[in-house]
């Protein structure tokens, strides 16, 4: 007889599970990190203004003691009154000037703009990349450039030293760059939003107000927040065009605080620091939806 022995089975065994990676610990470090970096950098950037809101408060001749200091050792909040009454400009006139230019400009360059962006990404004509291609290529010229041609322009047409010949050339300098900008943003709106509006009886007009323009409202703020900015700083043309101490901006009326052989430094500060809060305030007003126009499609 033969004797069978049969062997126990095998068991095997799985092997021992690993340990998940510690990401919480890591990820908490990688935070940290990115908020000094972050930290840092607004620094960086920043110091300059608060130097800047430093020197306004101080006095004309500490402000040219050396070495200098960063505090002042006597404060004056009295030059943020006194300088709208220097004989050198009329700044409340320089101050509506700056005004009334940026955002009168800023409404044309929309109001053309607009319209413009919506046919070219809507509508296959001939010379379509032709004139893109030109849109961008004047945005970079400068004023600067054409301004003698400009100022013969503006004698014919009897508007030289008036508002009205700086808010045409702020809007045209500034047309190009809002166009571009706003025919990718009506570029990426689908064709078949407007189809079904257009079913439902919408005019064109209507499906471009009632339609696309809200689709596309991140690109108008990114439009406007630029174009202001633009017309806010801008100086050279302005200081040719007008010549009117109480026509010109707030950009050309702070060169008149700069002499020859002197310069009251304790008021250039305290006039920059009053000309940046606007600009600041509208970008505190519109910072997220100008973060989205920055960003759109960037993700799809």
């Amino acid at each position: 007889m033969t004797n069978s022995i049969t062997e126990p089975p095998v068991t095997v065994l799985p092997p021992p599970a690993e340990r998940p990676a510690d990401t919480t610990g890591k990820s908490t470090r990688r935070r940290w990190d990115l908020t000094v970096i972050g930290v840092l950098i607004a620094v960086v950037f920043l110091l300059p203004f608060v130097v800047m809101v430093l020197g306004s408060l101080k006095s004309a001749t500490e402000m040219l003691r050396i070495p200098p200091s960063y505090l002042p050792e006597s404060w004056h909040p009295d030059n943020y009154v006194t300088m709208w009454d220097t004989p050198e400009t009329p700044l409340p006139f320089n101050m509506a000037s700056t005004i009334i230019i940026s955002v009168c400009s800023t409404v044309l360059v929309l109001l053309v703009a607009i319209p413009a962006a919506y046919y070219t990404a809507r509508r296959r004509f001939p010379g379509r990349a032709v004139f893109l291609g030109l849109v961008l290529i004047t945005q970079m010229m400068q004023p600067t450039v054409v301004v003698t041609g400009l100022i013969r322009e503006f004698f014919t047409l009897g508007i030289n030293d008036t508002w009205l010949a700086m808010i045409l050339v702020n809007a045209a300098f500034n047309l190009s760059f809002a166009v571009w900008i706003l025919h990718s943003f009506f570029a990426s709106v689908p064709v078949e939003i407007e189809e079904a509006a257009q079913l439902d009886g919408l005019s064109r007009w209507q499906i471009l107000t009632k339609v696309s323009l809200p689709l596309v409202w991140p690109g108008i703020v990114t439009a406007t927040i630029f174009t202001v900015v633009a017309c806010w700083n801008e100086f050279a043309a302005s200081l040719v065009v007008l010549t009117t101490p109480e026509n010109q901006p707030l950009s050309v009326a702070l060169t008149k605080f700069v002499g020859q052989y002197d310069t009251a430094w304790h008021y250039v500060f305290a006039i920059s620091t009053v000309g940046i809060i606007p600009v600041v305030i509208l970008f505190a007003l519109i910072e997220k939806r100008l973060v989205a126009g920055l960003t759109a499609g960037s993700v799809k």
